[in-house]
C-alpha cells in the first residue's frame, strides 16, 4: 500500500512536472537554436549545434516518458493486484 501512495502522490506527479519542465525548456532551446541560426555567420556550425541540442533534448524526453510509463504500468500493476484479491475476498464471501 505505500508502494502505491508513493506512486500516486510523488513519482508520478514528479514525472509529469518533469515533462512540463522539459516543455518549457524544449520551447527556450529551439527559439535560442533559431535566433542562433539567423545571426549566425557560419550556418553550418549553427545547425550542427542545434542538431545536438534536438539529439540530446529528445533522449532526455524519451527517458523522462519511459520513467513515467513505467510508474504508471507499475501502479496498474499494484491495482490489479489489489482487485484480484478483492475479488477472491468476494467470492471466498460469497460461498
Amino acid at each position: 500500500m505505500a508502494e502505491l501512495q508513493m506512486l500516486l502522490e510523488e513519482e508520478i506527479p514528479s514525472g509529469k512536472r518533469a515533462l512540463l519542465e522539459s516543455y518549457q525548456n524544449l520551447t527556450r532551446v529551439a527559439d535560442y537554436c533559431e535566433n542562433n541560426y539567423i545571426q549566425a555567420t557560419d550556418k553550418r556550425k549553427a545547425l550542427e549545434e542545434t542538431k545536438a541540442y534536438t539529439t540530446q533534448s529528445l533522449a532526455s524526453v524519451a527517458y523522462q516518458i519511459n520513467a513515467l510509463a513505467n510508474n504508471v504500468l507499475q501502479l496498474l500493476d499494484i491495482q490489479a493486484s489489489q482487485l484480484r484479491r478483492m475479488e477472491s475476498s468476494i467470492n471466498h464471501i460469497s460461498q
